[in-house]
């Protein structure tokens, strides 16, 4: 199992954001960058089937979150995990947590393994 923590996704890529397209793709571009130079940093090794992907988001805040949106968020960060393994994310399964605990600026810790068929999604 490899585990990394990646920063908190940018306000823009909310889907509750009312951002122009320009800058949300400019904001998405370097999220994805900065998540794909961090996955390789942490020496990601590409499972051989599907890929368990585990997301426990931390927030900056005791604000209420929909665990919905903070998916939608990371899309570009999942997309750079993507990258750095040379996958296809279609091959993620992807379980999500929204931890109780908060940290400064907010981060989303990230567990990768080989996905075993039958293993609760």
């Amino acid at each position: 199992m490899i585990e990394l923590e990646l920063p908190w996704p940018p306000k823009e890529l909310s889907p509750n954001a009312r951002t122009h397209w320009a800058k949300r793709s400019k904001v998405a571009k370097g999220y994805r960058t900065a998540c794909h130079l961090l996955a390789k940093k942490a020496g990601l090794v590409t499972p051989a089937g599907r890929a368990m992907l585990l997301l426990e988001f931390v927030p900056p805040d005791r604000r209420r979150r929909d665990d919905d949106n903070m998916l939608a968020s990371f899309k570009a960060g999942r997309d750079g995990l993507a990258d750095a393994l040379g996958i296809d994310d279609s091959r993620f399964v992807t379980r999500l947590r929204v931890s109780r605990e908060t940290v400064p600026g907010g981060a989303v810790r990230v567990r990768i393994s080989e996905f075993v068929e039958g293993e609760a999604a």
